[in-house]
């Protein structure tokens, strides 16, 4: 497995760093990587897990990651706000749980769709938001 992820890696290189809000598993993170992917997740680094929206959002930019998040609520506003404030970002990638309901038993469809997303990149600026769509609803 590991030369196949190493293979996978050399063909197709990451185009996207990507941190991955609170509510998702590490273990989405991990497989991610195994794909190649620039991935952290927010559960397994204590540092992020005791910081607040503001403070993820602001170290994901300072680590030049976009954000995945399910808070649409919250982190739309506080993108609202640097942009308002003119602060450099990169962006959002935001997604539902009825998109990708979250099961540790099935979390490959998600996995699919976020190293789908990975591979094509992120939209070009000046666009700092985007959706995570699963493939049945486009």
């Amino acid at each position: 497995m590991a030369g196949t992820a190493a293979a996978h890696r050399m063909s197709h290189p990451a185009s996207a760093r990507l941190v991955l809000d609170e509510m998702f598993s590490p273990a989405i993170a991990a497989a991610l990587r195994d794909l190649g992917q620039d991935v952290i997740a927010v559960a397994e680094r204590g540092e992020l897990r005791a910081m607040s929206d503001d403070d993820v959002f602001a170290w994901a930019i300072s680590q030049r990651r976009w954000l995945l998040t399910e808070n649409v609520k919250d982190f739309r506003l506080i993108l609202l706000r640097a942009l308002q404030a003119d602060t450099a970002t990169t962006g959002i990638l935001y997604t539902s749980s009825r998109a990708f309901p979250r099961s540790r038993k099935n979390p490959g469809p998600l996995i699919q769709a976020i190293h789908a997303w990975m591979l094509n990149g992120p939209p070009e600026a000046p666009l700092t938001e985007d959706w995570l769509l699963s493939p049945a609803s486009r």
